[in-house]
């Protein structure tokens, strides 16, 4: 059973015309095949019975690999049920680089992770920093800017975004 978190963060994607699927573990191969277009990229997801181990998507991808991709895929460390956003954090093995360069960002969150709004996250957040861990960034719908006289979206970051939130975890 959804959340009040899960529901409202829902609610918050489609408002941003952001697709939107939860799965659960068991299911989570076909919800991916869903929704990558191929080739695609990604990091570990770090969630317990949830892998890109039998998905076409390739990991540590070269510069080519990732100049070439039409998908990228991400775990998000959180999402915010109030506005929709992902918080991304830069690790290792490159997060920040596969969320941002292929057209499409598939962000895949643990139900547990949604919290209600922006003070839970930056509460969150605040261990992180005192842990000395690395930073992140919140997300929120498509890259969009309007440093050109007009909103133009996809300029310094994915056109398409897709979240799968993954039950239970």
């Amino acid at each position: 059973m959804p959340t009040e978190s899960t529901t409202a963060f829902e609610s918050s994607l489609r408002n941003l015309d952001v697709p939107c699927t939860v799965t659960t573990v068991d299911d989570f191969p076909d919800a991916l095949g869903e929704v990558i277009e191929r080739p695609a990229v990604g990091v570990d997801l770090d969630i317990d019975g949830v892998s890109l181990d039998d998905a076409d998507v390739t990991r540590s991808p070269s510069t080519g690999q990732l100049a070439d991709a039409k998908t990228g895929v991400t775990p998000a460390a959180l999402g915010v049920a109030a506005h929709g956003s992902v918080v991304l954090q830069s690790t290792p093995d490159g997060t920040e680089p596969v969320s941002l360069y292929p057209p499409r960002h598939v962000a895949v969150v643990r139900e547990s992770d949604i919290v209600p709004d922006v003070r839970d996250a930056l509460d969150w957040l605040d261990g992180e920093f005192e842990d000395g861990r690395r930073s992140a960034v919140f997300a929120t719908g498509v890259s969009a800017t309007g440093d050109m006289g007009a909103l133009v979206e996809g300029v310094h970051g994915p056109a398409e975004v897709r979240v799968i939130v993954v039950e239970g975890r």
